[in-house]
Formats: structure tokens, sequence, C-alpha cells
């Protein structure tokens, strides 16, 4: 699905609010089947995939290069209200219109809405030109960052975050986004999920740049008509039960893989913060930036790493029912670990040795090694409890087509004893990337 279309006038405002990138982007879709193979991979106690190379994850390194948004800053969290007339009353202000009812699904606001707003809207002057981004703005979050199962809306307790508009910029919007993608994984792992929402664009494109093997339509010449060159789930855990050092691309941004003067220095200028072992936060949602465990995608050796952290009932809150709380206050001991970020990040205080990786990949394999071969699975597709429930590719009445030839790989390291030129620059890459691969128009 394409992007939302803005308006050039608006462009110098949208950049102002660190929106300018991620406008850039669409909505991947049909891609179940990969999706369904990772979230096999996920374990929501250590908020991280388990391969068998190791644990890595989504990070706020991907989040700011992948969508080009803000990562540092405040907190995206606040109050929430449930009532008609204080969304009423929120919108007027910031509007000077508000959504009827009809135009609304509980807390939630059609995007229908915003975008006749925003289409009538006649930009002469900056309040009109503020509104029309904010309307940019709430369709992004309902449909690249935060977008839920039915696609249609979005929440409005984002709103009271747009009032201050040169205030925008200061809300780690990357942070809040990672939130909702690790909060979708950790639900789509229990047996009563049928079907994952959340930011999969920026999950599919975090697959295809670390496991480029994975793109969709692979260039194999022997495989006729082309689209059966697409691959169904158990293709996918096949890869990644094999998957071998090399295969997965540990640092796909560093120096050599990608031309540093690409980053604009907006973006740049805050990954010091990016390796920091944190909470993520979005009001009722708290989800744990596991970065000791994926020190390998930070250019770091990995240890052993400590004990998995747990949320608590911070990780099982949702917003069902009414729910009128100040989510900065319940969370609050979370705000202040996200607040002392910078003596958080990771540091690389021991030599790196083989040795070292070794003990580590000898305690990861006897730790999880029943978990890292899914290739014996039973079939999931379309039963009860799979995440996603309608597998793209699946025809019943044909036969079982043999695997691919897997890509060529280095030796595996040893078994275990057992068991920007200029700022468009980013945004031009990542959609001629996304265009490409993605399928984005």
């Amino acid at each position: 699905m394409p992007p939302d279309r803005y308006n050039p006038i608006a462009e110098g405002f949208l950049r102002d609010t660190g929106f300018y990138y991620v406008s850039h982007i669409g909505v991947v879709q049909c891609q179940a089947a990969l999706v369904n193979a990772l979230i096999e991979r996920w374990r929501p106690e250590t908020h991280s995939f388990h391969f068998p190379v190791g644990e890595c994850a989504v990070t706020l390194e991907d989040v700011a290069l992948i969508y080009g948004l803000p990562t540092n800053g405040l907190p995206v969290t606040g109050p929430t209200l449930s009532s008609y007339e204080a969304l009423e009353a929120e919108c007027l202000d910031q509007f000077g219109v508000a959504p009827r009812q009809a135009d609304c699904r509980g807390s939630f606001i059609k995007l229908t809405w915003f975008r006749a707003l925003k289409d009538r809207l006649v930009l002469v002057d900056d309040i009109q030109i503020q509104r029309y981004v904010k309307c940019h703005i709430m369709l992004l979050f309902g449909t690249v960052m935060f977008g839920d199962k039915s696609g249609v809306g979005v929440h409005w307790k984002f709103l009271p975050l747009l009032r201050n508009f040169a205030g925008i910029i200061q809300f780690s919007w990357g942070s809040a986004c990672l939130a909702h993608l690790y909060r979708a994984l950790c639900r789509a792992t229990r047996v009563d999920c049928k079907e994952i929402d959340g930011p999969l664009t920026l999950l599919l494109a975090w697959a295809w740049i670390r496991l480029p093997f994975l793109a969709p339509i692979p260039s194999n010449p022997r495989i006729f008509p082309i689209a059966k060159r697409l691959r169904k789930l158990e293709h996918f855990r096949g890869y990644l039960d094999a998957l071998q050092e090399g295969q997965f691309v540990w640092e796909p941004y560093a120096i050599g893989r990608t031309d540093p003067e690409v980053i604009p220095p907006d973006i740049r200028q805050h990954s010091a913060i990016w390796s920091a072992t944190v909470p993520l936060i979005s009001f009722e949602c708290v989800e744990w930036h596991a970065s000791d465990r994926l020190r390998r995608q930070f250019g770091f050796t990995q240890g052993i790493p400590d004990q998995e952290r747990d949320l608590g009932e911070a990780h099982g809150e949702v917003l069902t029912g009414p729910k009128n709380q100040d989510w900065s206050g319940t969370h609050s001991s979370w705000v202040m670990q996200w607040t002392n970020r910078y003596s958080l990040v990771l540091v690389d205080d021991t030599v790196p040795s083989q040795h070292q990786a070794n003990i580590y990949l000898h305690w990861y394999r006897g730790a999880f090694g029943d978990h890292l071969q899914l290739s014996q699975m039973e079939p999931q597709d379309n039963q009860p409890g799979d995440p996603i429930h309608n597998q793209e590719n699946q025809d019943p009445q044909s036969p079982q087509q043999p695997l691919p030839p897997q890509p060529p790989s280095p030796r595996p390291p040893p078994p275990p004893p057992h068991k920007h030129r200029h700022n468009k620059s980013l945004s031009s890459s990542l959609h001629t990337f996304l265009t490409r691969i993605l399928r984005i128009t």
C-alpha cells in the first residue's frame, strides 16, 4: 500500500517534526509466510529472535535508519481518556473541527476522517499548514507506525503530544514505534492470537537487510512460472534452521556496506543511544530493548548475557474498555530508566576473542538448542493460533515443492558438545529500496 501523499508546501514543516523520511514509506502486505517464520523465532522473555547463530532483534539503530525516525528524546507517554467529549475537545482545539461519533470507534478516530480533513485544508498560512501536517502524522501513526489489526483508525491518545508543533520532534517516536513492534511480536507468539499488527514494514525491511537471501522472488532461473519462486512457511523454517555464520548480516550499516554520507546528520547525531539497554515506551506499552543480548549487531563481542528482564504487569497492559490513566506516572520507573539511557549504552570492556564467542555459542545452544530447529514442526498454516491466518501462495491441490537450494555460506562455527549527501538522500535511498524490494509504488 503506497504512502499517504503530502503537499510540497508542507515539506519544511514536515521536516521540522521529524516525520519527513518515514512519510516516503508505505505498508508492505502479503508476506505472511516470512512474518510467521519470524514469529516462531521470537521469544517474549528475551525480546529477541533465536536463530542458530545467536540472538538478534530489530533495534533502535534499525528503526532510525530504516524508517528515519527520531530515536532520542522524551518518551511517548501521557494520559489516556476514554470519553468522546475529551476527544471532541482535543480535536476542536487543534483542528477547529471535530469528528462525529460516527467517525470514531471508541477511542479511535477513523483514518478516513483525517484524510478528508487533510484534503479540505487550504494551505494559506502557518496554522493551516500545521493542521495539515498533524493530519498527515496521525495517518502515519494509523498505518506505518502504530497500525492496528483493523487498519481503519488511530487512537487519539497521540494528539495531545502534537499540541506544541515545535515540540513534536522532541519525542522519541522511533522507540515508541519499536515498542509497538515488540508488543505485536510478543502477542503473536500466544496460542490464542490469530493475526499480527504493528509496523510490519519495519520488520520485513529488517529481515531482508539482515537476511538478504530471504528477499522476495529470488533470482532462481530454474523455477517456472516465476511466481512459484515465492516461498512458503516451511521453506523459511528450513532456511532459518540451516542459518550459518556469514549469512546473517550483523552490521549492515557499517562503513563499506552503507555510504556514511547517505545518513543525514539529524539521524546520525543521536547514534550514541542506539545500543542502550533500556525500556521502550509508548503509553500503556512497555517493552525491553535487550541490546546486551545483541552486542554483535553493534560491533561488539557477545558474551553470556545477564538474566532476561522481567517487565511484570507492564508487559501485559492493554487499552481495552474505559481507561482514564496517566501512563507517565504508572510507568514512572520505566520512564526514569529511559531518561538515564546515556548511562546504559553498551561498552566493549573485554578483549574480543574467538574463545569468548565460542563460550557464548556453547551456552546459547545449551540453553535454547531445543528451540532452534523448527523444520520438524507440524504444518501450522490456517490452524487455530496461527498469528497470520491468510498464508499467501498456499495451494492445497499442488504437491509439496522441494526446498530451493540453500544460499552459499562459509563454514559453520564449531558445534556445541551437545544438544546525506543531503537530507533527501536517506529518503530517496530508502524509497528506492522499498519500491524495488518491498513492491511499494
